[in-house]
């Protein structure tokens, strides 16, 4: 299974910007599908999550401008980001938990490689 993010770049505060990160593989089940995210310096914090369900969870500091969506079918979640703030500059990594894959009994959660977003003023 491996898990490709896209969407990062550079925008200016108050600007939008939308990720996607897909997973490739044989994959049975996602038990949930998530952004994290880590600024220079900073621990790894959760940005958004949302289960096979659709239930969603947001950080405190995201909570009202990001909206986080998945597809089930094409085992790919976005994360739509409005009214940037200098303090979302970070490096975005998309993880997915509980991944069920064909023939196999066991879950195991996967990383994506990250992508950068800056803010800038």
């Amino acid at each position: 299974v491996q898990l490709q993010a896209s969407g990062g770049g550079s925008v200016q505060a108050g600007g939008s910007l939308r990720l996607s990160c897909t997973a490739s593989g044989s994959i049975s089940s996602i038990n949930e599908m998530g952004w994290y995210r880590q600024a220079p310096g900073k621990r790894r914090e959760l940005v958004a999550t949302i289960t096979n369900l659709g239930v969603t969870t947001y950080g405190m500091s995201v909570e009202g401008r990001f909206t986080i969506s998945g597809e089930n079918a094409k085992n790919t979640v976005y994360l739509q980001m409005t009214t940037l703030r200098l303090e979302d500059t970070a490096v975005y990594y998309c993880g997915f938990k509980g991944v069920k894959v064909q023939g196999n009994n066991f879950k195991y959660d996967y990383w994506g490689q990250g992508t950068q977003v800056t803010v800038s003023s």
